[in-house]
């Protein structure tokens, strides 16, 4: 059972209401994720932010998937876990790279996998990631830039992973057939 509300359009507060009506613009409906969000008009568009901000970021549709997935699944986002493998069908990610991120299996590009192990190190550690793992993560073609694009992600994916671990939010109905438990 949620412990949040899930607001729509009508019950959101007055500061969340047009943040609500830019979500059902963008995919059109209101994600649950945003309804919880709602609650609060100052994370919602805190969220919204930062999910702009990480999606025009260096990163290709696969990398965003590795980062935000390695994420979820290392979080066990009972929701975002079966969302994004849904947004990364939408994105024409390869099916082999999600159901990889999903399994906690490494991927098959050593770039790929890269970015997969420095998230996760970033996430495990708190940030505190050794020279040796910044110097495998150069090698392997990024950069700096892409180093802070991962906290860049990891902030927008606190919000909504602690989010849905706080209020159980129910899976859309569009992502119910990539349902996911550890």
């Amino acid at each position: 059972m949620s412990t949040l509300k899930v607001h729509t359009i009508e019950s959101a507060p007055e500061a969340s209401k047009a943040l609500l009506e830019n979500s059902k613009k963008a995919y059109g409906m209101i994600p649950g994720l945003h309804g919880v969000l709602a609650g609060a008009p100052g994370i919602l568009e805190a969220y919204q932010t930062l999910h702009q901000l990480f999606v025009d970021s260096s990163f290709n549709n696969e990398e965003l998937t590795v980062v935000w997935q390695s994420i979820n699944v290392e979080h066990e986002c009972h929701y975002c876990v079966p969302a994004h493998t849904g947004i990364a069908a939408m994105m024409k990610v390869d099916e082999n790279i999600t159901e990889a991120l999903r399994n906690r299996t490494q991927l098959e590009d050593p770039k790929l996998e890269a970015l997969r192990k420095m998230t996760l190190s970033i996430v495990r550690n708190r940030g505190n990631v050794d020279d040796k793992e910044i110097e495998a993560f150069y090698a392997a073609g990024y950069g700096e830039r892409q180093a802070l694009e991962i906290i860049l992600g990891l902030s927008q994916k606190t919000i909504s992973n602690y989010t849905n671990h706080i209020a159980n939010t129910p899976v859309d109905e569009a992502f119910t057939k990539f349902a996911w438990k550890k």
